[in-house]
């Protein structure tokens, strides 16, 4: 009867020890967790808002694509203006090719920008983003508010101006440079006017 209880229990103990030693790896990974700090639920919306980004950004991105080639933005009818427009306080906003004929139309196309937005790195003009542009004074004639785009309202600005422009409507779309301000932000701290 030893040997038949011997053989008994060793299944039993070879349980036993896989249990206690699973329950060593468990509290193991637990602790090493508790080390970890918590997940920023403000990086993890920020990511999925990279991955699904707003209508209005997916509908600039593909109506775009073809001017990351600066040179067909210039083929296009977009020339240089302003300079390397930097922030009063923090970012930029980069080089603006502007299509005038687009901003003297009055109207405003979410897949025909006035302004691609670029900025010069390493030698080459990345397309970092678009802006929208229209007078003023020409849209108010047409209409009763302000401009807006897949529900993005567009901001005034007034003149006189750094521009040495008439007032006018804009609405900036970062679609091919992260904004951690937001999509729609005037300025981005992640552009530079140091021209690399």
């Amino acid at each position: 009867m030893t040997k038949r209880t011997q053989i008994l229990l060793r299944p039993s103990a070879l349980r036993a020890r896989r249990i206690a030693l699973l329950g060593t790896v468990a509290a193991a990974s637990l602790l090493l967790a508790a080390d970890k700090p918590a997940a920023d639920p403000h990086r993890e919306h920020a990511r999925l808002a990279q991955t699904s980004p707003a209508k209005l950004v997916q509908v600039v991105r593909d109506s775009t694509r073809q001017f990351t080639d600066v040179n067909v933005a210039t083929s296009m009818n977009y020339k240089p203006l302003f300079g390397c427009v930097s922030g009063p306080d923090h970012g930029a906003m980069g080089v603006h090719y502007i299509n005038l004929p687009y901003v003297g139309d009055g109207k405003i196309d979410a897949t025909k920008p006035e302004a691609l937005i670029y900025e010069r790195w390493e030698g080459e003009m990345l397309l970092v983003g678009v802006e929208f542009i229209v007078d003023a004074a020409t849209w108010m004639k047409d209409h009763d508010a302000p401009p807006s785009l897949e529900g993005q309202a567009f901001q005034m600005v007034g003149s006189p101006n750094r521009y040495g422009l008439p007032a006018f409507f804009e609405l900036h779309v970062w679609a091919w440079r992260d904004n951690p301000d937001g999509a729609f932000v005037d300025w981005n701290r992640q552009v530079t006017c140091e021209g690399h």
